[in-house]
């Protein structure tokens, strides 16, 4: 998988949005190349207008992009998934309910995660957040092991845990990590993440021995005003995922 290089000591790799083809190269050195950077399908107008940017934009950073729903907006899934048939980046955010119409579509180099969502409850995740299921009265609720199970079955590489909101969620996101390291996939933790949360939230995760960690940092390093990521965030992010995986080597 091309994401296989993004990962600093294959552990860490870090996810922010971008915007427009300068704010991606920058943003892009300033993690020294240990990151995939968000493109989200909603900002286009169709599927053949937002392969033809992702591709171009992949071109400048050795195809580190990462395709995105847009605040995991379920109405994007379908439309992700036909990007993928043309353009897979390194990294795809999906809803559960579409991974596997997506990994059927591209050719199995790419990486795609599969969004569940907390429950109030440690152990347990809602997996109803397609389209139509997240529309429901019934929501679909297993235990995280038997979600872990079904994105395997899909062909998922990892578990996209939103919306976190930062650590109001920390005990269910510490059960989900723990589940991770112990079946060995990927673990994405997404929503409100800060620089003041962001240690202990990847640290949780190395904790609990996940092998790949993909922590989703959006909001709160963009410039309000211009819309940009903000570069100095960039680089701070990336010397903590540093200096943490290098005390659990």
């Amino acid at each position: 998988m091309k994401i296989h290089d993004r990962f600093y000591k294959e552990r860490v790799a870090l996810n922010v949005l971008a915007k427009g083809e300068e704010n991606i190269k920058a943003v892009y050195q300033a993690a020294d190349e240990n990151i995939v950077i968000g493109v989200l399908s909603k900002d286009y107008d169709g599927v053949n207008s937002a392969v033809t940017a992702m591709t171009q934009f992949g071109k400048e950073v050795d195809d580190a992009i990462s395709i995105g729903l847009g605040a995991g907006d379920n109405r994007q899934a379908k439309v992700v998934a036909e990007i993928a048939r043309y353009y897979q980046g390194a990294h795809i955010n999906q809803v559960f309910t579409n991974v596997g119409q997506t990994t059927a579509k591209n050719d199995e180099q790419s990486w795609v995660n599969a969004l569940v969502s907390p429950t109030g409850k440690p152990g347990f995740v809602n997996i109803s957040t397609g389209p139509i299921s997240s529309e429901g009265e019934e929501k679909a609720i297993i235990p995280i092991e038997a979600a872990i199970n079904l994105i395997k079955d899909m062909g998922g590489s990892s578990i996209k845990f939103f919306p976190m909101k930062g650590l109001e969620t920390v005990e269910e996101y510490k059960a989900v990590a723990e589940a991770c390291g112990r079946a060995e996939f990927g673990l994405e933790p997404t929503g409100g993440i800060t620089k003041d949360n962001f240690e202990e939230i990847v640290k949780i995760a190395l904790d609990c021995k996940v092998p790949k960690i993909i922590p989703h940092v959006y909001s709160s390093i963009i410039d309000k005003e211009t819309g940009l990521t903000n570069i100095n965030d960039v680089e701070w992010l990336t010397s903590k995922i540093k200096q943490l995986v290098d005390l659990y080597e």
